[in-house]
């Protein structure tokens, strides 16, 4: 077990200095804030995403976007009940510059209420909290959007 954790979290660390280093050479950068259990919500915040990606990239400049979901909106990454799986996962290889993020205070509240480990979408790197990483994104330069 403490394997598999520390695995984890070199895996989580790497992750973010990937992402890090794709959101520095960004010209622009986009965070989205999903917080409910709502298949329309969700679909327009990768609606957005994906507006967003199209319009820089027609005029030749970079953005850096990532979702951050937290509370219920983590149902958005929950492997084996989002109803944007799909998506995210066509997303994901198709928009490196996106960035799915979920929060871990959620994630460890659901899997102590659901009794188990509650597996997320293959795509999602998880942080520590949703709030605080929302206001590191802010404090980075990140416009702030709530759809």
């Amino acid at each position: 077990m403490r394997t598999i954790m520390t695995l984890a979290i070199v895996a989580m660390i790497s992750g973010f200095g990937v992402v890090a280093a794709a959101a520095e050479e960004a010209m622009h950068r986009l965070a989205i804030h999903v917080d409910q259990n709502d298949p329309a919500v969700m679909n327009l915040a990768l609606n957005n995403a994906q507006n967003v990606k199209q319009f820089y990239a027609a005029k030749g400049e970079t953005v850096a976007i990532e979702i951050v979901a937290y509370g219920p909106g983590l149902e958005m990454y929950v492997a084996e009940r989002s109803p944007v799986s799909d998506r995210i996962s066509a997303m994901s290889l198709e928009s490196p510059e996106i960035v799915f993020t979920a929060c871990g205070n959620t994630h460890q509240a659901l899997n102590k209420k659901e009794g188990r480990e509650v597996p997320l979408l293959s795509e999602i790197v998880e942080v520590p909290s949703g709030v605080v990483r929302l206001m590191e994104l802010q404090g980075e330069g990140y416009a702030y959007v709530r759809p």
